[in-house]
């Protein structure tokens, strides 16, 4: 067979056992089976076929595509996944601005085909970071197969610290994934812009799972729904119901209790949800509270909203710490930033609240209305808890883009 050819197999050449088999596909090198793809009916909750190209592409020997993506703030948690990169609950998420990453890829055209790529954080070669994007290209290849032709220069910089519980691997994966599909719109016609959203979402989730949520602006929905029917495990989407003003230009200020990596990435924190004894009835909780925020999102109850994002960042720390084994991310700072914030509104009533990511540094929420006393607040008395008294103002943005 010659090299490099694609294979569509139909399912009823295939075994009864994979009757819920879509579509099957293969590629082959050399008489060898090299690549696997399969797409079932209970992971299709969308056509992933649509993603791999079927049309000739143009020759394009050089190109430089350079885009920026936001990091996101989870408002419900993912923390649990299954195989595949499909969550284990679904998920809603803040878009942020100024926390963001920029990504330059240099595409050159090659005679041989395979994965070729170098990696630059702040313009120095980081080899820790190749598995991780050599896993990522290896799952979108199917779905970017023209990869394999070219040399890959990745050049990037975060506007904050990495690996340090501020959701750097959703801003990069999301702003590398873009990049690509972004290269892709040279190669083919008639590419539309939704289908570019809903691709680099699509690829940005096989990075990062919470990479997904960073493509859009806003409020952005990420896992399957009962009371959301376009949402999808494989893709996030804008949050399609009717958003209060008071969303729209929410404030969110990170205390960066600890600038420090992480010591236990998210990666291993997901994957210690196998077999937690009570993930059932946290994956339980995350859709009840999901149904329970739509409504607040429409009608701008603030205070009820404070109580279901606390509740689910606490939450969120709280299975870490009954985890086998279990570990504990947050800092004594991070609880007397916590205790502040309390007094704070229960002294002034000003809905002021706090959130937590995966790490040590505490996200203040708050109504920009309301950003001249909450701003005075974390000057007077949060900033004191922050590494260096250092902390970053953000708010809730546009989603990610090209440059």
């Amino acid at each position: 067979m010659p090299q490099g050819v694609r294979v569509r197999v139909s399912p009823p050449a295939l075994s009864k056992s994979f009757s819920n088999l879509r579509s099957f596909f293969l590629i082959i090198n050399n008489g060898q089976i090299e690549v696997s793809i399969f797409v079932f009916e209970s992971f299709c909750i969308m056509n992933v076929e649509e993603f791999i190209p079927t049309k000739k592409n143009k020759l394009i020997e050089n190109a430089n595509i350079s885009c920026i993506a936001p990091s996101n703030i989870a408002l419900i948690k993912y923390w649990g996944k299954k195989n595949i990169q499909i969550p284990s609950n679904p998920s809603i998420s803040f878009t942020l601005n100024n926390c963001k990453t920029t990504t330059t890829i240099t595409f050159k055209k090659k005679t041989f085909e395979g994965l070729s790529f170098r990696f630059f954080l702040d313009g120095i070669s980081k080899d820790s970071f190749n598995l991780k994007i050599e896993n990522f290209f290896k799952r979108i290849i199917c779905y970017c197969p023209y990869l394999e032709f070219y040399n890959l220069e990745i050049n990037t910089n975060n506007t904050f610290p990495h690996s340090s519980g501020i959701a750097s691997s959703a801003s990069g994966f999301s702003a590398l994934a873009l990049c690509v599909v972004q290269f892709e719109l040279l190669l083919y016609e008639n590419i539309s812009r939704n289908y570019i959203n809903r691709k680099a979402s699509f690829l940005a989730r096989l990075g990062s799972g919470s990479a997904c949520r960073s493509l859009d602006g806003g409020l952005v929905i990420w896992g399957k729904h009962k009371d959301i029917k376009q949402s999808s495990d494989l893709l996030g989407i804008k949050f399609p119901h009717e958003v209060h003003p008071v969303f729209t230009d929410y404030q969110d200020t990170i205390l960066l209790v600890d600038k420090t990596e992480k010591q236990v990435s998210s990666s291993i924190g997901h994957n210690l949800m196998h077999n937690h004894p009570f993930a059932s009835e946290r994956f339980n909780q995350a859709n009840k509270h999901l149904s329970q925020l739509i409504p607040i999102i429409k009608s701008g109850d603030l205070f009820k909203f404070i109580k279901i994002v606390e509740s689910e960042a606490l939450t969120l720390h709280a299975l870490m710490m009954c985890s086998n084994p279990y570990f504990i991310l947050m800092k004594p700072n991070t609880i007397n930033i916590i205790n502040e914030i309390w007094d704070f509104r229960n002294s002034t009533q000003i809905p002021v609240c706090f959130t937590l990511d995966a790490g040590a540094n505490v996200h203040v929420l708050y109504p920009k209305s309301n950003a001249p006393e909450v701003n005075k607040f974390i000057e007077d008395n949060l900033a004191k808890y922050c590494q260096d008294g250092q902390f970053i103002n953000d708010h809730v943005g546009n989603g990610a883009r090209r440059i």
